[in-house]
């Protein structure tokens, strides 16, 4: 009897779990203001006051564009439990299904392989909640975007004197794999494959990467006031010590462009 009561008790516990993970989310969280009143009333307050009365509504980022830069960061970062929520708020923002999904894929590349995958069981659930069919998804294999030869031929040649004594295959594919193929995807834009890229890459602290893309982010569209607004979003996603970091960086980068 008592083992049937504790199978009875386990069935509840699991139903209510799956109840509660197909909730609409409160205010687009997973936890209400309650639940976190109940133990940081400080962290609700920046959280409501801050970050999303005043973050995410500054002019100098698109919502959109905040969106990207934000599921770059908890992607890179491996914190898959806001996923569902952030995903969703993407989709609301105007990023398309097809653009989350090349932003998973992109970021295997910047962020690893365990990290994109991570990600997939949370896009995957709130595609389903919101009816995404796999006919909105990019192809795995669609026709390329046009290379620059030009740019990737400077771009080999820096890559090949720094990296092709160290690690040829390294070498090879950087160019047959990230620039002859993912970065020609045609489904995410150069300039917010940037985003992402720059966004994983402030999230990691990979500083000495950061030059390259953030000149590509800028050459692909990504303003001056862009890059400090989003350098300012990673603040509260990424920690302050990453965003600071990002900063005499990002100087360098601003100081060495044309005016």
């Amino acid at each position: 009897m008592k083992n049937l009561a504790a199978t009875f008790a386990s069935f509840a516990l699991m139903a209510s779990a799956s109840a509660e993970a197909q909730q609409p989310d409160v205010a687009l969280r997973r936890l209400s203001s309650e639940d976190v009143r109940s133990v940081a009333p400080a962290l609700e307050r920046y959280t409501q006051e801050t970050l999303y009365g005043d973050v995410w509504n500054r002019p100098g980022l698109s919502r959109r564009d905040r969106s990207i830069v934000t599921l770059a960061v908890l992607i890179a970062r491996n914190q898959g439990l806001p996923l569902h929520s952030y995903i969703g708020r993407a989709l609301d923002n105007g990023v398309k299904p097809a653009e989350v999904s090349e932003l998973i894929t992109h970021l295997a590349f910047y962020a690893g392989w365990a990290n994109a995958f991570a990600a997939i069981g949370p896009a995957r659930d709130v595609f389903a909640q919101r009816g995404i069919k796999p006919d909105q998804l990019p192809p795995a294999s669609p026709p390329l975007m046009p290379l620059d030869q030009k740019v990737e031929a400077e771009r080999a040649a820096r890559v090949q004197e720094s990296a092709g004594p160290v690690s040829p295959g390294l070498v090879k594919d950087t160019g047959d794999v990230l620039f002859k193929d993912l970065w020609l995807r045609p489904g995410l834009a150069p300039r917010d494959r940037s985003l992402v890229t720059v966004s994983a890459l402030i999230a990691g602290a990979q500083v000495a990467q950061i030059p390259y893309h953030l000149n590509r982010a800028m050459d692909n569209g990504l303003t001056r006031e862009g890059v400090q607004e989003v350098i300012s979003h990673l603040a509260y996603y990424a920690g302050w010590p990453n965003a600071f970091s990002a900063v005499p960086v990002a100087k360098g980068v601003f100081d060495g462009r044309p005016k």
